[in-house]
């Protein structure tokens, strides 16, 4: 599928005069006809954007928009090339295949040809495979075209290194509830008529946009399609007619991910409240609450470990809870977990400890045990001292007989190193102990 722009003709609605009194949805009415129109977005567009500075040379290199729906990409792609002098051609690349680019490419040289640039405006482009991301480079390279790409996906992970480094990727920002609020005035002025909500179903409103300019004013028609002469819709109001809208969250993409991760340094930073506000997010989203279960099993051994040795064990009781309860009740489990492990202590000491152990292992090749600590089941092991001058602790004094356990061609390491902080005190109190005997002992 391949959105025109710059049509040769008008259509057969538009000469009979049909299309431009054809019902437009009001996002549609209210789009932006110059950039300065374009609200939440000044970073690019402001006295000092990015954007701002490129239309001063007229003069446009390839991009990327990265940013959640309905924040201006498109809208802004079109006044790009607009203000450049460019064909604006638009394509999805959910409905576009190989042969629909090559078509794409040759109108394109034959307009360059004629003296004509073309801004190539891909929406989804993270959905083109790696194979069709490197057929746009070699048009971007010569020029044929300007290539303007649109996602809502991470572009380091979803597109190849080759398109990206040849096009600057911009960040588009959520709408702030100042930004939806200057929509709802300018939805307000076109309709000549004002919101039938009081003040805090205008907040709450503003709030189920979730920082969707599109989603706003779709919402905003709603109301009005819904509101009887005279009449006022508070907060509960609100709710009940226009529903809630699904919060912006792919559990296969960047929203889980970035919610999972908030969740997590949340805890990791003993802050229980902003914990359970990425956990209600999540779990509000259709998370599935034994995937988040899992991983506060993970924070509870990465980020606590023995300074608490209890979170994994409530870590572990919470995804066992849910499994026996299901939601929403295993949920509150699950949320009590979360308290417990964010206002543990927490040391990543024994985290810290097996992966340097791991590396030694990994680099001092395959030592042999001491002799002294290995079985002699053979005579003829005994005969080469296997098990010769092993101490049996419990029969030293103190049950600790000080002796050697690494590998004679291995110096003694320190992996673990708890910290002054919960249970891992006491265990160091321990270990500074066993040091001190050793010491005595001749064991280093």
């Amino acid at each position: 599928m391949v959105a025109r722009g710059k049509q040769s003709g008008p259509s057969l609605f538009a000469a009979a005069g049909l299309e431009r009194d054809a019902p437009r949805p009001l996002a549609d009415r209210l789009r932006p006809q110059k950039l300065d129109e374009v609200v939440g977005q000044d970073h690019l567009l402001g006295p000092d954007g990015v954007l701002t500075r490129m239309l001063g040379t007229r003069s446009l290199g390839s991009m990327i928009f990265w940013g959640p729906p309905g924040t201006g990409k498109t809208t802004v792609a079109r006044l790009l090339a607009q203000a450049t002098d460019l064909h604006f051609e638009q394509i999805s690349a959910i409905f576009t295949g190989v042969a629909d680019l090559k078509k794409v490419f040759e109108e394109a040289r034959r307009r360059r040809e004629l003296g004509q640039g073309t801004l190539l405006f891909v929406d989804e482009v993270h959905r083109f495979n790696r194979a069709q991301q490197d057929s746009f480079l070699p048009v971007m390279e010569d020029g044929t075209i300007v290539l303007v790409g649109a996602t809502t996906e991470n572009p380091s992970f979803e597109l190849n290194a080759a398109l990206l480094s040849r096009a600057r990727v911009l960040v588009f920002k959520s709408l702030g509830p100042d930004d939806v609020e200057q929509l709802l005035e300018r939805a307000e002025h076109i309709e000549g008529r004002p919101l039938p909500l009081d003040e805090n179903a205008r907040l709450m409103l503003a709030g189920m946009a979730d920082g969707d300019g599109r989603a706003s004013l779709t919402l905003a028609e709603e109301v009005w399609r819904a509101a009887r002469p005279d009449e006022i819709f508070d907060s509960v109001k609100l709710q009940e007619i226009v529903q809630r809208r699904a919060p912006i969250y792919d559990k296969s993409q960047d929203g889980h991910y970035n919610l999972i991760s908030a969740l997590h340094k949340s805890v990791r930073g003993s802050d229980p409240d902003a914990a359970l506000y990425y956990l209600a997010r999540m779990f509000d989203a259709g998370e599935p609450p034994l995937y988040i279960a899992r991983r506060v099993v993970r924070m509870a051994i990465e980020d606590i470990g023995l300074a608490d040795p209890q979170a994994l064990v409530i870590a572990n009781a919470a995804k066992d809870a849910f499994d026996f309860l299901g939601s929403p009740e295993g949920e509150l489990a699950i949320a009590q977990a979360v308290i417990y492990c964010a206002t543990a202590p927490k040391s990543n000491a024994g985290y810290k400890a097996y992966g340097a152990a791991r590396q030694v292992a990994k680099t001092a090749g395959s030592l042999v045990p001491p002799k002294h600590i290995l079985n002699a089941p053979t005579n003829l092991m005994k005969e080469e001292g296997y098990g010769r001058g092993y101490a049996y602790d419990h029969d030293a004094e103190d049950a600790f007989s000080g002796q050697n356990y690494f590998p004679d061609a291995l110096p003694r390491q320190q992996f673990y190193n708890p910290p002054e902080r919960g249970f891992e005190r006491e265990i160091r109190k321990r270990l500074d102990y066993w040091a001190r005997l050793r010491r005595e002992k001749g064991g280093e």
